[in-house]
């Protein structure tokens, strides 16, 4: 199932919404202040990052946003498949995530992945190596942040239906 993100301006807030097909067009209203609507950002994972090198040829470059999700649709399905207890599985494909949206994550996530798919307990493996994790926030902005600038918006963890 797709994930998407969306933020309210008035509450500074990222909300993620699940949907049961991809959904392009749906816009809800702010599950908090219940009158603004929404703004759908780019999820970190679909995201081309800078550094990405001009001359390596990105595996989406060049696609329709429609290609782009029916990528990800592919994705999401094999992830369906993925049993609750196959974390190598899991850590697989989110290697594969990464590699096909051009996300570069931090060592400390690719480290953590390559422990999973080794065999580790994935429970271990995020209890060893909380901090380096939690350094590595992708989602984070600008930290020296400027006067005048609006602060980091804060993050609603619970997963709201689309």
């Amino acid at each position: 199932m797709p994930i998407y993100e969306f933020y309210c301006k008035r509450c500074n807030t990222i909300y993620n919404f699940f949907s049961k097909t991809v959904n392009t067009s749906k816009i809800p209203l702010c599950p908090k202040c219940k009158k603004e609507r929404l703004i759908r950002q780019m999820s970190v994972f679909a995201a081309v990052t800078g550094s990405a090198k001009l001359e390596e040829k990105h595996p989406l470059d060049g696609l329709d946003e429609k290609k782009v999700e029916k990528e990800l649709a592919k994705i999401a399905a094999e992830a369906q498949k993925i049993k609750d207890d196959d974390p190598r599985a899991a850590a697989h494909l989110m290697r594969k995530f990464t590699e096909k949206t051009g996300v570069k994550m931090g060592e400390g996530f690719y480290e953590a992945l390559r422990r999973i798919e080794k065999g580790e307990d994935p429970d271990k493996v995020e209890l060893e190596m909380a901090d380096a994790l939690m350094q590595e926030d992708p989602f984070a902005q600008n930290k020296s942040a400027k006067k005048g600038k609006k602060e980091k918006p804060s993050v609603d963890e619970t997963l709201y239906e689309l």
